[in-house]
């Protein structure tokens, strides 16, 4: 159905081709795909490739920082802070005074976001005591937890789809007039031809997918002060986007990772 996000629409294809039954339940957000007595299911947009663990950390912004940094691996630092209404015994009493240490220690700002989510939804930039009360707010307002990270000026901005450390997409995120490079806050895709930057962000995605041991990716990476290091990574991979301008290239990605699926474990 035209409606469909393009992972059903995918999902439908293959199984079409490979004469599997689809069953699409919970409004497209539950898959269950089954060929003789083998069963899969897709939720989301996690196709069901990675294990439990992988995508959990994966989901998580904080639990992917602290995993990148005990493995070297650079990446953006995530502060985890949880959501007052657990409960003093969960939370504590000093969580505010430890987000206005960050933010008065980084002058030039720092981003408030949940710490679970995708497509920049709920990301604030912050600068003031003001906006950081604003921010937190609305972000616990429907969060568990949230994560301060530094601001940084990001040069540029790469997303490595990897399947079993195979790059099978790699395209820059060409920002609009919007401060984030966010697909759904109006960047654009653009495939990166073979060179020195397509090869350096792949073989740091590679490092980030084996340090929480994942399968199947999208991972982002940022240049900040002409380095290059992990933002975060995406257990489910949505390409909504790129589909708009790479059908062909999107189906095969999924074409891949459903073969895996289908291949056993």
């Amino acid at each position: 159905m035209a409606s469909e996000r393009i992972f059903i629409q995918a999902i439908r294809r293959y199984c079409a081709d490979h004469g599997i039954a689809v069953d699409v339940h919970a409004s497209g957000w539950l898959v269950a795909m089954r060929r003789g007595k083998t069963r899969r299911f897709a939720f989301g947009y996690d196709i069901g490739l990675n294990s439990a663990i992988a995508h959990r950390l994966a989901n998580d912004k904080s639990a992917t920082a602290e995993a990148l940094a005990l493995e070297g691996v650079p990446c953006i630092p995530h502060h985890l802070f949880l959501n007052p209404k657990l409960g003093k015994n969960v939370v504590g009493p000093t969580w505010r005074g430890a987000m206005l240490e960050l933010l008065h220690g980084h002058p030039q700002g720092v981003v408030v976001k949940p710490n679970e989510g995708t497509s920049g939804r709920s990301v604030f930039k912050v600068t003031t005591e003001a906006e950081l009360d604003h921010a937190v707010g609305e972000v616990f307002s429907m969060s568990a937890g949230l994560v301060i990270s530094p601001y940084v000026a990001i040069e540029d901005e790469v997303r490595v789809v990897l399947l079993d450390d195979v790059p099978l997409v790699v395209y820059g995120k060409q920002r609009g007039r919007d401060w984030r490079h966010n697909l759904d806050a109006g960047a654009k895709p653009v495939l990166l031809e073979s060179g020195e930057v397509r090869t350096a962000c792949v073989k740091l995605a590679i490092e980030a997918a084996r340090a929480i041991g994942i399968a199947f990716a999208s991972i982002d990476v940022v240049r900040v002060d002409a380095d290059w290091c992990v933002l975060e990574i995406n257990s489910g991979v949505m390409m909504e986007s790129l589909a708009k301008l790479h059908p062909e290239l999107v189906q095969a990605t999924y074409d891949a990772a459903l073969d895996r699926v289908f291949a056993g474990r």
